[in-house]
């Protein structure tokens, strides 16, 4: 399918409506006390005041909305000062001079100002060269026209929209284009790539060809932004309701092979002897929509993304089996922390998190391609832990088969093992137990001193549990341990 098909198909399967709204509308809209305040505050102080960029756009696209940007002729500081004062008690004022901005909390309102401004830019950095502006040039200077849209919030304009790069048009037509010449606007500050790619995504929107010309051509320039940014942008593209989309156009304009090589290098189907193996990426992708239907949490959306992650590094023809990609979700766990240190990703129980899914993935699979057994069950129970229903989510996305009755098969058994788990876990209460005989206790009872053959007792005794040799209860281990000490010819000293 290509890239115009793909985005039609977007367009047809629209997850937002579109709303137009006079003035008189618009007015009635902001006719809330927070606004009305923002007027008053902006009048007596002579300064034109405009309420401008994502919540102007959500408002027509009808979509809930907190982040309140204000764009002031003149002084955003001293808007800022005055607003908050007119807030009266409880209202929190952040001044930001360095950057001309500030920030006015009281509750949960929270509105951010700007004085206009125009910008410049030299190439080897994104940060801009600012100078006071109108109106008009600090519309200039934001990224898309769905994001230009201002609405005035003086009392004898109040609730008139100013929109001059048709802002409006290109939300009927669902479409992202820059309010310039997208050239310019990506060369001088190529996070808006990332930007671009994650409000298509987020919005279900088709990118402008001429707009998506330009991120091929400046792709490169994504190199001088931080790991961080693009992170963000990625973690955004994640939680979107259709997440692949992103990653799509990620590969398509050739941003992916540079910020994210790893998953590029999942593309692609090799054959030998008539017998190729499926396209990993495409198959990634479908996982991952698979997942975001059934779960908005992003770490396991992650999982996901990365649960092949190391197939491309253990991809082997084999005359006997064909392709093999033999422990690849052991490789694919291991590349993680590298690829979370590139990325600023936080290396933490997050990370560890989805290193564990990741390599336990395989798992379920294995269970239900054999026959489901009590023992297969309480082991994976034990090394998934509380994190078993977020697996076996995942392993239930991870059946992409074309093959109908192949695919319902597995849904079917991954119903049996969901079943059996919830029977055992309520019998066994498997889930992140610890042996109700522990390594102290088997010292004191044999005079051993920390010794290999501690361990081992230990975990002779977590098998056997596992195992259904022996019930979770403290007297059965107690039995069970004292026959295998003598096999080992220990006896109990007390």
């Amino acid at each position: 399918m290509t890239h115009k098909e793909t985005s039609l198909l977007c367009y047809l399967l629209s997850l937002y409506q579109m709303k137009i709204y006079s003035d008189e509308e618009l007015a009635r809209l902001l006719d809330r006390k927070e606004f009305r305040l923002l007027s008053q505050t902006a009048d007596s102080l002579g300064l034109e005041c405009y309420v401008v960029g994502g919540y102007v756009r959500d408002l027509f696209l009808e979509r809930p909305s907190k982040d309140i940007d204000v764009v002031v002729v003149g002084s955003g500081l001293e808007m800022a000062k005055a607003y908050g004062k007119a807030l009266g008690r409880g209202a929190h004022v952040s001044l930001f001079k360095n950057f001309g901005t500030a920030q006015v909390k009281r509750g949960d309102l929270e509105v951010e100002f700007v004085g206009a401004r125009k910008e410049s830019y030299h190439r080897e950095s994104r940060n801009p060269i600012v100078e006071d502006g109108t109106l008009e040039d600090d519309q200039n200077r934001r990224d898309f026209t769905i994001n230009a849209m201002a609405i005035c919030l003086n009392a004898d304009r109040f609730g008139e929209l100013v929109d001059p790069f048709g802002g409006i048009d290109d939300l009927q037509d669902r479409i992202i284009r820059t309010p310039l010449d997208p050239e310019i606007t990506f060369s001088d500050d190529p996070l808006r790539m990332m930007r671009c790619i994650r409000f298509a995504t987020q919005l279900n929107f088709y990118i402008d060809d001429e707009t998506f010309a330009s991120l091929e051509k400046n792709r490169e320039r994504i190199n001088i932004i931080s790991k961080e940014r693009i992170s963000e942008e990625l973690n955004k593209i994640l939680l979107a309701p259709v997440p692949s989309k992103g990653f799509i156009d990620l590969d398509r304009c050739g941003l992916l092979q540079l910020i994210f090589p790893e998953l590029a290098a999942l593309q692609g189907v090799e054959t030998v002897n008539g017998r190729g193996h499926k396209d990993v990426f495409f198959h990634t992708l479908e996982v991952l929509d698979n997942v975001a239907r059934n779960s908005s949490d992003l770490w396991l959306r992650w999982a996901a993304l990365l649960h092949d992650i190391g197939k491309p590094r253990t991809k082997k023809w084999e005359p006997t089996h064909g392709w093999t990609f033999y422990n690849h979700n052991y490789v694919g766990m291991k590349m993680i922390p590298g690829i979370f240190e590139r990325m600023k990703l936080p290396k933490n129980e997050k990370m560890k998190y989805v290193q564990k899914m990741v390599e336990l993935h395989m798992r379920p699979i294995a269970i239900v391609d054999d026959e489901v057994t009590d023992s297969a069950v309480r082991r994976l129970l034990f090394d998934a832990g509380d994190d078993i229903d977020d697996l076996m989510t995942l392993c239930e996305a991870d059946i992409t088969s074309k093959n109908e009755q192949k695919k319902k098969r597995h849904l079917e058994n991954f119903k049996l093992v969901r079943q059996k788990m919830v029977d055992l876990e309520e019998k066994d209460r498997i889930r992140n137990f610890q042996p109700p005989i522990d390594g102290l206790e088997i010292m004191r009872v044999f005079g051993l001193e920390p010794t290999a053959i501690v361990g081992e007792l230990k975990a002779s005794i977590k098998d056997a549990i596992l195992d259904g040799v022996i019930p979770n209860e403290h007297d059965a281990a107690y039995n069970f341990l004292i026959e295998e000490a003598r096999k080992r010819g220990l006896e109990p000293k007390y």
